[in-house]
């Protein structure tokens, strides 16, 4: 099995920020047409995800339609997740908040036992490959109840939240570059702080005016940022298959 897991490149970023704002908006959107209930599209949301997961698992090497469709909908799910424990349970955001925070962390203290790194440069066995998606949905979910918490609870609003969790992922990146911050740890900090950033942008662009957003609605806002994943998702598969393509010969072959 090949590394199951893209290179860290800007359109990676991208494309993770992007897909954390479809997360957000387009957990609403199905919760407000689909008339299921949070419960009902948490299970046809999260059976979506178990088909898709079942190809990315199978696969022996990195695709990225499987793989950016997992994050999509990873990033739906774990909202969901927060919105049933907050709407449903009445769960507060700041509990939710320190108890996703302590399953990624426990995760990540299970994960580091068995495989002794958490390096996503060699998700290259089934059991490294469970651990990832693990994490990644939890940073879904942690994502989701720390964006809501500062934005809502808070009250600071989606502009100052999305400006916030912007600014401490510049933060991260200039303490992985210029003062030599571990290279795995600047990583998955920043991962999980770009959910927050998502959910804070995806509620910017999607809530009413009088709520603090610009007012685009939860259709034109998912609809924009689906299409633009997968315009980068496109430009990604060709990418690949030029590098995977064999060079071509420097003579055409001579006719017999």
């Amino acid at each position: 099995m090949l590394n199951k897991v893209p290179e860290v490149t800007l359109s990676f970023w991208i494309v993770k920020v992007l897909a954390t704002t479809v997360g957000e908006t387009a957990a609403d959107l199905l919760n407000t047409h689909l008339h299921l209930g949070l419960t009902g599209i948490t299970c046809l949301m999260g059976s979506l995800l178990a088909i898709t997961l079942f190809f990315q698992f199978r696969a022996r090497t990195y695709v990225p339609g499987i793989y950016w469709l997992a994050v999509v909908l990873v990033s739906i799910v774990g909202t969901l997740i927060t919105d049933n424990l907050t709407d449903n349970y009445g769960v507060a955001l700041e509990t939710a908040t320190v108890a996703f925070a302590v399953a990624l962390m426990a995760t990540f203290a299970a994960w580091y036992a068995r495989e002794r790194t958490l390096s996503i440069h060699s998700i290259h066995t089934t059991r490294r490959e469970g651990f990832y998606w693990m994490a990644i949905l939890f940073t879904f979910a942690l994502g989701t109840a720390a964006g809501d918490l500062t934005a809502e609870r808070l009250n600071l609003g989606y502009g100052v939240s999305a400006l916030l969790f912007g600014s401490l992922i510049a933060a991260v990146t200039v303490a992985h570059l210029r003062f030599r911050l571990n290279a795995i740890a600047a990583f998955w900090i920043a991962y999980i702080l770009t959910r927050p950033l998502g959910a804070s942008l995806g509620d910017l662009l999607s809530q009413p005016h009088h709520e603090g957003g610009f007012g685009l609605g939860t259709v034109w806002t998912s609809t924009l940022f689906l299409l633009t994943i997968l315009g980068l998702v496109t430009y990604m598969v060709f990418s690949l298959r030029g590098r995977l393509l064999p060079p071509e010969t420097s003579e055409p072959e001579q006719a017999r």
